[in-house]
C-alpha cells in the first residue's frame, strides 16, 4: 500500500475556492481503481493549510490518479491558490494494524 500526505499553503483569499476544488477532486479520486482512502481536511490550527490523505492499492493505482482528468484540472488551478511550497510525503507501508486505546 502507498500512502500520500500532503499540505499545501492556500492564499487566505482563495480559501473557500481552494475547498471546493479539493472536495471535488476528492470525490472523483474516490470512484478511482486502486483508490483505498482519498480525504481532504483543513488543519484546526492553520486555517490556511489545506491536508490531504490518499491511499492507494499500489504504485500502478497512485500513477493513474496522476493521470486523470479532474486531477490534471486540480493540478492546473493550484498554483494561483498556494500562498507558499506544499509538502508531500510518501510512506510505502507493507503492515497494517488497527491501534486499539
Amino acid at each position: 500500500m502507498l500512502v500520500i500526505h500532503a499540505a499545501f499553503p492556500i492564499k487566505t483569499k482563495k480559501r473557500s475556492t481552494a475547498i471546493e476544488l479539493s472536495q471535488t477532486l476528492a470525490e472523483q479520486s474516490r470512484n478511482e481503481d486502486g483508490v483505498i482512502e482519498y480525504r481532504i481536511a483543513a488543519d484546526v490550527e492553520d486555517e490556511g493549510t489545506i491536508r490531504f490523505f490518499e491511499r492507494y492499492e499500489d504504485e500502478e493505482a497512485f500513477g493513474a490518479h496522476a493521470r486523470t482528468d479532474h486531477f490534471k484540472a486540480f493540478a492546473a488551478e493550484l498554483p494561483a491558490l498556494l500562498d507558499g511550497e506544499p509538502t508531500v510525503t510518501r510512506f510505502d507501508v507493507s503492515d497494517v494494524s488497527a491501534v486499539e486505546f
